[in-house]
């Protein structure tokens, strides 16, 4: 590191510590030619990743427009902030597996698992839209929901009965 009052680029160390939850390290440092002492920062390098959608142009990842979608699914519905907050986070982190470009459909599906997850009403209004679903295959995605909560129920029921 290059000392910011005499150039020299001989500065050691001397404390280091995690600043604004650890995504920041502040590194105390002296020279070695003038001992003078100085601070830096160190932050990891964050590189842009690119939604490549359907018609295949490519726009900037926007966490904020991914929050708005999920939560124009989950309006008026049981899902709390905290909970839809987590579920961007979860999303956010999978994407991190991708370098530079993700395809908006891998967005879209990961939404559509973890909203069938959270709440079926909320699956429904985004898949919906994301899906651009006709009236027929609205009522087909319907009946699989119907289904799949069967099932659920099932084998709750099942695993009560068991001794």
């Amino acid at each position: 590191m290059k000392c910011p009052f005499c150039s020299s680029l001989d500065a050691m160390v001397i404390n280091s510590r995690g600043v604004d939850g650890e995504s920041v390290i502040r590194r105390r440092r002296q020279c070695r030619e003038c001992s003078k002492r100085f601070t830096t920062y160190e932050r990891l390098e964050e590189l842009p990743l690119y939604v490549v959608k359907s018609d295949k142009r490519r726009e900037l990842f926007d966490r904020n427009k991914l929050r708005e979608g999920v939560i124009r699914a989950c309006e008026k519905r049981p899902v709390s902030t905290d909970r839809i907050e987590k579920l961007i986070n979860e999303i956010e982190h999978e994407l991190e597996d991708y370098v530079m470009e993700v395809p908006s459909s891998i967005i879209g599906e990961k939404v559509l698992k973890k909203l069938f997850e959270v709440d079926s009403v909320a699956y429904i209004r985004f898949a919906s839209v994301y899906h651009q679903y006709d009236i027929d295959t609205f009522m087909k995605e319907i009946r699989y929901l119907k289904r799949q909560q069967l099932k659920q129920q099932l084998k709750v029921r099942g695993n009560e009965q068991k001794p």
